[in-house]
């Protein structure tokens, strides 16, 4: 059976995923939504059988959707999600969910009442070296963890403006946090500092944080200490995480994993694209119900949303915040 996939949104990640998708067995790209008919069917033409709409509604009214890919700004989260929901469609979303925490809240309620199969955007879970981290760290202690996403602005106006993209941390450090969940486990307490430091000054308008410092408390007992900027220029760029066990360090980035464990240094790098891996994953549990591939679904990036955003809360109260 071929399965008809919609697609919300217009800009790189839709592409990108609508790509993946068309090059799938038995998978077809059936609608793109976008926020003008004109946008929506310039992408659409890349698709053999796929039509463009400016409504969601009415693209799920008119056409039969398996699912949807909603890869929408932060602030564009909400009522697509609920629409999905209301007429059963399970849904795959990019992070993060969205700038505040009610909305998200309301749709994971929703979800759990459908008990609908969803998938968020956290790719980097897939990929084979964070699954080996997760899976050493069973027969050791961690200490602490030192992590970081150092880069520059985003050059799109919604990013710069905090009700827009939600600040840095909810935005792009929120992969970090979502993988530090993932490997060493829940967190209780976050405490954050976060500035304004460089591009207020370049740019108009610009009300997010670009400078942040922030230190996470596990359940377990370990600590961690994260820091982001986007003052950097051009195509500065850094992003990883370090893990201190009782018996040596786990060095993670967007290119390698380096282990340093008893006396001996081992590398490995990435070398499978974790996008196709995520969808892969969710086309299966589509097709089949089988949810055991997808590794975050929207109940459990709701807990990855609710540390970014209590961290912002932190940073603007200046003290510590519980996760519930």
């Amino acid at each position: 059976m071929t399965l008809m996939i919609g697609i919300v949104g217009t800009g790189g990640f839709s592409k990108l995923h609508a790509d993946l998708l068309d090059n799938m067995n038995d998978v077809m790209i059936k609608a793109i939504c976008g926020t003008s008919a004109e946008k929506a069917g310039k992408l659409a033409l890349n698709y053999k059988n796929a039509k463009g709409y400016d409504d969601f509604g009415q693209m799920i009214d008119n056409e039969k959707l398996d699912a949807v890919y909603i890869c929408v700004p932060p602030f564009a989260h909400g009522e697509i999600e609920k629409k999905a929901v209301e007429a059963g469609i399970p849904f795959f979303v990019e992070k993060p969910l969205g700038v505040q925490l009610q909305e998200p809240l309301d749709i994971l309620a929703k979800v759990k009442e459908r008990d609908l199969i969803t998938s968020v955007g956290y790719h980097f879970r897939y990929q084979p070296t964070i699954q080996y981290i997760k899976e050493q760290l069973q027969s050791k202690k961690i200490g602490m963890i030192s992590g970081k996403w150092m880069g520059s602005m985003p050059k799109v106006g919604w990013w710069r403006k905090q009700a827009g993209s939600g600040g840095q941390f909810i935005e792009q450090t929120t992969h970090i946090v979502d993988l530090l969940r993932y490997v060493a486990g829940e967190v209780d307490e976050v405490y954050a500092a976060f500035a304004n430091r460089v591009v207020h000054e370049q740019y108009d308008g610009v009300s997010v944080h670009d400078v942040g410092a922030v230190t996470l408390k596990f359940k377990n007992g370990c600590i961690a200490s994260l820091i982001n900027t986007c003052v950097l220029p051009g195509t500065n760029f850094e992003a990883g995480f370090s893990i201190y066990t009782d018996q040596g360090v786990y060095d993670w980035d967007l290119n390698r994993l380096e282990e340093r464990i008893n006396g001996k240094v081992k590398e490995q790098q990435h070398f499978l694209n974790p996008y196709q891996l995520e969808s892969e994953a969710f086309i299966h549990a589509v097709r089949t119900g089988d949810r055991s591939k997808i590794r975050s679904s929207y109940e459990d990036a709701f807990k990855t949303f609710q540390v970014t955003y209590k961290a912002l809360q932190s940073a603007e109260e200046g003290r510590p915040i519980e996760i519930e």
